[in-house]
């Protein structure tokens, strides 16, 4: 419980933390020694900060997936505890168990050990007693250690109900936690898929609390797989169960905090991009300016509409004004007359001898 606390907690303030102390070490390692650095606040340092941010939170949201289900690992369950698969039957449990107490019994452990060695038959001997009772075992599969504070349910039906009672009530708080948030202006990008998949778990967990039998899907298509690939132990109901309410709270809180940040990538990038209308504003405007030019060299001319003497005079003024201040200032056209003045002048000096 304080492991997922912490989990859901960091969630508001590691992901900006590392975000700030990854993008100064990608810069140092990218940007080369003596060129400057985006300063905050600049485009594109406020650019990168979204993409860092961004890989961020799915890292950390892989994270969290691959800790919700070592936690299950860690706390393990009766049929590992025992040794013994999720089908075994009645005969094969009390046998695997008889074995266990030759090992395990606390008239037979001695030294500093022994506190340790009853802890461990005491648990053997829950899991044998629960494992080995149709209803508890039933109930187990589905509802977890829980059901060994159900003192008043003795069969299927009364596990059956108590638990249906505790799932509605928890999704009944989470779906009023959800509104609320919704009403303060809290997890807004995604509202009626937080609320479509919070029905579906609710389908889901009925379905694996009301049938008799396991679903398919976990005995026969996730179960042989992770055995078939020795990832981890096979699944029990109750811990996938527990697994997709961990991932539906850890999926809500990053996208809550991906939606503003893909919605501004998104609003970045259709900025940058030019659209034919603005190509065709741009075209229009350009010929405008065109127009105008035009009209205004021609009020600007028209004084010498009409004389002759006056007009070649402007004709020659502009053309020794672009030989003067273009062509002769030209590097290329000052390096060729550099040359053939050069030549000239040893081509001079030449015939002098």
């Amino acid at each position: 419980m304080a492991n997922s606390l912490l989990s859901f907690v960091g969630w508001y303030f590691l992901p900006n933390l590392v975000t700030g102390y990854l993008q100064s070490i990608l810069y140092t390692i990218f940007i080369r020694a003596g060129d400057p650095k985006p300063a905050p606040g600049s485009p594109r340092h406020t650019r990168d900060r979204k993409r860092i941010h961004i890989f961020v939170i799915l890292v950390y949201l892989l994270y969290t997936v691959y800790d919700a289900d070592y936690q299950l690992r860690l706390a393990g369950d009766f049929y590992q505890a025992l040794g013994v698969p999720h089908d075994v039957d009645d005969k094969a449990l009390q046998s695997r168990f008889r074995r266990l107490t030759v090992q395990y019994h606390p008239d037979k452990a001695t030294g500093p050990d022994k506190a340790e060695v009853e802890a461990i038959y005491v648990q053997l001997k829950l899991a044998r007693d629960t494992l080995i009772d149709p209803a508890k075992r039933f109930a187990y599969d589905r509802f977890g250690e829980d059901i060994l504070q159900w003192r008043h349910s003795k069969t299927i039906r009364d596990f059956v109900f108590h638990g249906v009672q505790r799932t509605a009530g928890y999704y009944v708080a989470s779906g009023g936690v959800l509104v609320l948030l919704g009403v303060l202006g809290y997890l807004n990008s995604g509202r009626f898929w937080r609320y479509m998949v919070m029905a579906g778990l609710f389908t889901i967990e009925l379905y694996c609390m009301t049938r008799p039998t396991l679903p398919a899907v976990l005995t026969n298509v996730v179960n042989p797989f992770l055995t078939t690939t020795g990832l981890r132990q096979p699944y029990l109901p109750f811990q996938v169960l527990a697994l997709l309410r961990k991932l539906s709270i850890t999926i809500f809180i990053a996208l809550a905090q991906l939606g503003p940040l893909l919605e501004d990538q998104k609003a970045g990038s259709e900025g940058d991009a030019v659209t034919p209308q603005q190509l065709d504003r741009l075209d229009a405007i350009a010929k405008t300016s065109d127009q105008e030019v035009t009209r205004l060299m021609g009020l600007e001319l028209s004084p010498f509409v009409g004389e002759p003497a006056g007009m070649r005079g402007l004709r020659s003024s502009l053309k020794e004004w672009l030989v003067q201040n273009t062509i002769r200032n030209d590097p290329e056209v000052k390096r060729a007359i550099s040359v053939v003045l050069s030549r000239r002048r040893q081509d001079g000096g030449t015939a002098a001898e």
